[in-house]
């Protein structure tokens, strides 16, 4: 069982964002997924836009070596389904380069990809950091196939929806004053919540070989 590769932009603004994505796709996924953050410093590219993944995003199917099936996904995002569902459509249809959600607001098209990776060799280092190629024009792509609006909700965009399966903060996540109030937000805070937790010390590693030389050093200190 291999497992599903996914990308996620990362902001070094709020590093939170991506945390919070990660769980939720880890804890819903029926699959085992390998999850590589985007850091623009690691990568063989300078372009940025707003975010430091503005470009870097499409560099997806080059990570992966141009093999097998690859998705990427904003930070900003809350997975409420499970992501392995997304691996029907490349593979029911292995002729489309890459599958999105068609919203009207075309510049968020790129927010959710799915790419069939040999597909879209074009994708290189090179390529990306052209600044003449537009890349969110997709011109790039022989054909684009479509994903249900459930997997990329637009929140302060779409009507609410309380089935939607990856939810997209892209008014910014409801970490600040500004956007606490919005759709999901009590979601978003329950994810971040769980990411952030654990259980106490004497529960986890109480039984543990360890446990004697921490509590003997805690003795020692009092």
């Amino acid at each position: 069982m291999r497992p599903i590769n996914l990308c996620i932009g990362v902001d070094p603004r709020q590093p939170i964002a991506a945390t919070v994505l990660a769980h939720s796709l880890s804890t819903r996924s029926s699959l085992p997924l390998s999850i590589t953050r985007l850091h623009l410093s690691q990568l063989p590219l300078t372009r940025r836009g707003l975010t430091e993944f503005t470009y870097s995003r499409f560099l997806t199917p080059w990570v992966h070596n141009f093999e097998g099936i690859s998705i990427f996904l904003d930070a900003d995002m809350l997975c409420l389904g499970d992501i392995a569902c997304l691996l029907a459509y490349p593979l029911a249809y292995p002729d489309v380069s890459v599958f999105t959600v068609q919203h009207t607001k075309k510049f968020e098209w790129p927010s959710l990809m799915v790419f069939n990776n040999a597909r879209c060799g074009m994708l290189t280092p090179e390529y990306v950091q052209d600044p003449t190629h537009k890349l969110f024009d997709f011109s790039w792509a022989d054909t684009i196939g479509e994903l249900p609006h459930d997997w990329n909700h637009l929140v302060g965009y779409d009507q609410p929806n309380p089935q939607a399966k990856l939810v997209h903060f892209t008014q910014g996540i409801p970490c600040w004053p500004e956007t606490n109030a919005c759709e999901f937000s009590s979601a978003w805070h329950d994810e971040l919540k769980a990411a952030l937790s654990t259980v106490s010390f004497k529960a986890l590693m109480g039984q543990s070989v360890h446990a004697p030389y921490v509590y003997a050093n805690q003795g020692a200190s009092e």
